[in-house]
């Protein structure tokens, strides 16, 4: 393996498009992950995928073969509800999101709005796959109302086996285009997700790696935070995205799936 990946203490991985397709596996993504825990290193599963709970992405990795912890999972949810801890406690909240989210949330103790209240302090939006247009126009309505609005993650499509579905990105740009009003994301590519890391983990940004799939998300958490970036094309970036990119935006290193980062590692 390149030295300057080799020497890295922790290893963040992005899930779909880059160590696995929808139930599909991708070749030697299993066995690099081993690797890396035999060889001491420490592994990140971190998802921009706000749908479901950490439990649930906890017991897909064990179901694939990866052998995860419950402390090497992270979500954009994680993050989401971590800053409203932190900054906005006792805030009114209405959330745009899967049911699974919406239990993660009060869980955290945060009380959620239902939709029939006049005005709440945030609305958050995020990939919703039992969006109905009554959330949408009452997101919007809370949103006119002055209520401050965030989203999860950026991301616009979830890879799929059949190919992409529509994601948080999505959504928010339909509030958006409502509205006026762009909201505050969090996830990859954002400041809040690399600090929540270093916090939980200990580690500094100069020794992690991060692989990804995508160009806004994944590898712009790396390049614009000092995390070393690994693009593989298994997902939803092709070599034809990064001839695009600004130089500044291209990862620091390219591959065709973590098979063949296994390959330049022997």
């Amino acid at each position: 393996m390149i030295k300057t990946i080799a020497d890295k203490k922790l290893y963040i991985f992005d899930q779909d498009g880059t160590i696995y397709l929808g139930g599909q596996v991708f070749p030697c993504a299993v066995e690099f992950i081993r690797s890396l825990r035999e060889a001491g290193k420490r592994v990140l599963f971190f998802t921009n995928n706000a749908s479901h709970s950490p439990k649930f992405y906890l017991d897909k990795l064990t179901r694939l073969g990866f052998a995860p912890t419950p402390a090497e999972i992270l979500t954009s949810g994680n993050v989401t509800i971590e800053f409203l801890k932190r900054h906005r406690p006792g805030k009114s909240v209405y959330l745009v999101g899967t049911p699974d989210l919406e239990s993660q949330f009060r869980e955290e103790g945060i009380a959620l709005a239902d939709g029939s209240e006049d005005k709440v302090d945030i609305v958050i939006t995020s990939f919703d796959t039992t969006l109905t247009y009554k959330k949408l126009d009452d997101a919007c309505r809370f949103i006119r109302g002055g209520a401050e609005y965030l989203s999860t993650h950026p991301d616009f499509n979830c890879p799929t086996e059949t190919g992409f579905i529509p994601d948080s990105g999505a959504i928010s740009a339909f509030v958006t285009a409502s509205t006026g009003v762009v909201p505050t994301y969090f996830g990859k590519p954002y400041a809040q997700t690399v600090d929540m890391i270093a916090e939980v983990t200990g580690i500094a940004r100069e020794d992690m790696v991060v692989f990804g799939d995508r160009l806004y998300t994944d590898i712009a958490l790396g390049k614009k935070h000092g995390v070393t970036a690994v693009l593989v094309l298994s997902g939803e970036t092709q070599m034809a995205d990064v001839e695009k990119a600004k130089p500044e935006e291209r990862p620091d290193f390219i591959y065709d799936d973590l098979g063949a980062v296994m390959i330049a590692a022997e």
